[in-house]
């Protein structure tokens, strides 16, 4: 699966676009068109009449989506699908994950093996026009970033000119490096896989002089290396990779029903509603806090959900503030400190339309 190149500034040539860590695989689009069509026009009494969602994820990633010994998913994108299964069914337990390679994903929500895509994928236009993906609010700004071993002594792009650099075939990852070695003039070595843990496992070896990924995928990896603290990440961030749930286009009721999910999600946080303290807002007399909990208003029938649907994933799954700081807050290994991710109103670029 490896192939080695050394990739010279100005002389490069690259055939792939993808996503942070993921496959964009533009080449069967055109062929699938017809079919997501078919698939997903009707997506949402799908998911209604089976009663539980069927959701993508990665499954390997700490934080994110993760398998763990006892076979419980955890992570932000798990959380997603489980708050979506609680603005359905009532119940964020009706949910049936299903572990998806990078290469796989894309053809999986196509072909309608599943109903989500909760993967750690970055929105971009050729994903959101060519691929036919419809895009939900980003649940995580992310950006691309470098690690390399502490002893290394490289501090920056510029100190790993003619270095090997792991990185995974097909995804945004490897376009975003090779067009920033590019713009600097810096030859280097990619070694290239498609499977991440390969990828991962190569540098773990010492096979590579640093690895890139999105940042929170580091931190993420990281912890699972044999010895975490002999590598660092490098300040610089080559790119933006704003990683957000996505389906497939066709079924405007069911792309709204995931996007307005989410917004509850960061809407909660916003007006200081939470799993714990849901019960002391029930009788509020404000009215932006009544249509949120479906006491006033219809808002949850326009989705075809009832009216309290935001109160339901509040309740079972928490906002956004609660799932962050489980899977990634500093009571993790990962202890990722949110930077973009607050609330636009602590300075971050979290935000939800009004729910009215």
């Amino acid at each position: 699966m490896k192939r080695i190149a050394l990739i010279v500034g100005a002389s490069l040539i690259l055939t792939t676009t993808a996503c942070g860590g993921d496959a964009t695989q533009t080449a069967n689009t055109a062929t699938n068109s017809e079919t997501t069509q078919t698939t997903s026009s009707d997506r949402w009494n799908t998911i209604k009449n089976r009663g539980q969602l069927i959701c993508g994820v990665s499954g390997e990633v700490p934080g994110f989506s993760f398998v763990g010994t006892d076979g419980q998913y955890s992570g932000i994108d798990v959380d997603v699908c489980r708050a979506i299964a609680a603005a359905l069914f009532d119940n964020p337990d009706a949910v049936e994950f299903r572990n998806l390679s990078a290469k796989e994903r894309f053809t999986a929500l196509q072909t309608g093996e599943v109903d989500i895509l909760s993967r750690n994928t970055t929105w971009t236009l050729s994903r959101a026009t060519s691929v036919g993906l419809e895009f939900a609010p980003v649940v995580f700004y992310d950006g691309q970033a470098i690690m390399v071993r502490k002893n290394s002594g490289t501090k920056s792009l510029t100190d790993l000119k003619d270095k090997a650099i792991c990185v995974q075939t097909g995804t945004t990852t490897e376009q975003n490096l090779a067009d920033q070695m590019r713009k600097r003039n810096i030859t280097y070595k990619s070694v290239v896989f498609e499977d991440v843990n390969i990828t991962f496992a190569t540098y773990a070896q010492g096979r590579c002089d640093a690895i890139t990924a999105d940042r929170s995928a580091l931190v993420s990896r990281r912890t699972t290396l044999p010895t975490p603290e002999d590598n660092v990440i490098l300040d610089e961030v080559i790119s933006s990779e704003p990683l957000a749930p996505a389906v497939a286009k066709g079924d405007a009721r069911w792309g709204n029903t995931v996007s307005w999910v989410v917004y509850a999600l960061i809407k909660g946080e916003e007006l200081g509603i939470n799993s714990q303290n849901l019960g002391q807002f029930t009788t509020s007399n404000d009215p932006d806090i009544k249509r949120f909990l479906g006491t006033e208003g219809n808002l949850g029938e326009g989705l075809g959900l009832t009216n309290d649907f935001a109160a339901r994933v509040i309740k079972h799954v928490g906002n956004y503030a609660e799932i962050y700081d489980r899977n990634l807050g500093p009571k993790t290994k990962l202890n990722l400190a949110r930077g973009q991710n607050q609330l636009w109103t602590q300075g971050g670029l979290l935000y939800s339309p009004p729910f009215r």
